[in-house]
């Protein structure tokens, strides 16, 4: 058996954590009156949308079983325990591939199926629309076609899809989607507000980074935008590099979902971890990495994905005003643990019964001082 202790995140008791294989099996609260040296306990992370990390990407060419295992190995070490292998537009069986790989590497190690409960396909059914496709290369862009998705589930765990429902039958083919088992997003989208209220009646549950992958210019009202945020039905994702959405625009959307309803993601690609530099990638061509973090499309002003992690979006969150350390963390481990098809039971819960996989974090500066992986030290 092994033992952990550190503050709630409340900040109000200590916790005493004790686990056996892999399991939290008891919880112990303790008042303290000086939490000085003390670190923070909080449940690792659950990122529902990764393309890469460290160099390794899941949409190269070269996509195998040891590109998921790297990814894996390397996100837990900055605090992603769980996370979700994100396959973008491309030609099926380049998607197949990858989802395969996937399929094989959960196979090959349990502790690479402990973190990976899922794949997430973005694309390729999404709008051809300037700022809606983003980087998406728009020759793979197609029309959503629910067998195809069928068929991707054969190759792998296909979990949640990304759509963009802007044709007459995207309704039709989300319902045959969502039958399958499959959680259906909204995102990459220049569908109006009626064809998202269609999509969301047809059982789609999620949206796909809100506020972007969308045309830079909008109606006032009504638009997508303002559709997802009204509809309890829908929980939407929010990257909080301070890149992809102004902190204001983040806040805000937050409150207006409210507890539950919006989740963080990373949208992490290949460059995440790597130096500054201009990079060659399939998942956006030419594109400039700088020291901020910003990962910019060379020749235009378009976002290539992101190369910050979910702890530093969490660590954002959590300093923002109106916002804090309880809300960020339920947006960065309880709520996508939540929407994760076939998630682990308990996962992202400090309770008795959960996965022990947990973060051992400095209050002050929430820099992480250790991860624990299944109850062992990471």
């Amino acid at each position: 058996m092994s033992v952990f202790e550190g503050l709630a995140p409340a900040g109000d008791a200590v916790l005493r954590i004790e686990v056996r294989d892999g399991v939290i099996v008891d919880v112990v609260r303790r008042a303290t009156a000086d939490a000085d040296g003390i670190p923070l306990l909080l449940p690792g992370l659950v990122d529902v949308q990764v393309n890469g990390y460290a160099g390794w990407d899941v949409n190269a060419d070269d996509v195998s079983p040891d590109t998921i295992v790297e990814i894996t190995a390397a996100l837990r070490a900055v605090g992603t325990t769980t996370w979700v292998p994100t396959v973008i537009t491309a030609p099926e069986e380049k998607i197949v591939r990858a989802l395969r790989a996937v399929r094989d590497a959960r196979e090959k190690d349990p502790r690479v199926r402990d973190a990976i409960p899922c794949a997430h396909v973005e694309g390729p059914f999404i709008s051809a629309d300037d700022g809606a496709a983003g980087v998406h290369d728009r020759a793979w862009i197609r029309p959503l076609d629910a067998d195809e998705v069928e068929r991707w589930s054969q190759a792998g765990p296909v979990g949640i899809v990304t759509v963009s429902p802007h044709t007459a039958d995207a309704a039709d083919h989300i319902a045959r989607i969502v039958r399958r088992g499959v959680v259906v997003s909204v995102g990459h989208t220049s569908a109006d507000h009626r064809q998202i209220r269609a999509a969301v009646d047809a059982g789609a549950t999620m949206a796909t980074h809100l506020g972007n992958g969308i045309p830079t210019m909008l109606p006032r009202h009504p638009n997508p935008i303002w559709t997802l945020l009204d509809d309890d039905r829908v929980t939407v994702g929010l990257i909080a590099d301070g890149h992809h959405l102004p902190d204001e625009t983040l806040r805000a959307m937050m409150r207006a979902k409210g507890p539950g309803r919006a989740y963080l993601v990373s949208d992490l690609t290949a460059l995440g971890g790597l130096p500054p530099g201009e990079y060659e990638t399939p998942v956006g061509g030419r594109v400039s990495l700088s020291a901020d973090l910003r990962l910019g499309h060379l020749g235009s002003d378009m976002l290539a994905g992101a190369a910050a992690t979910l702890f530093d979006g969490f660590r954002r969150v959590a300093r923002m005003p109106d916002v804090g350390l309880h809300r960020a963390l339920e947006a960065a481990a309880a709520t996508p643990a939540r929407l994760t098809p076939a998630a682990r039971p308990g996962l992202a819960s400090l309770s008795p019964g959960s996965p022990a996989d947990l973060l051992l974090v400095e209050p002050a500066e929430l820099t992480i001082q250790q991860v624990i992986v299944g109850g062992e030290r990471a």
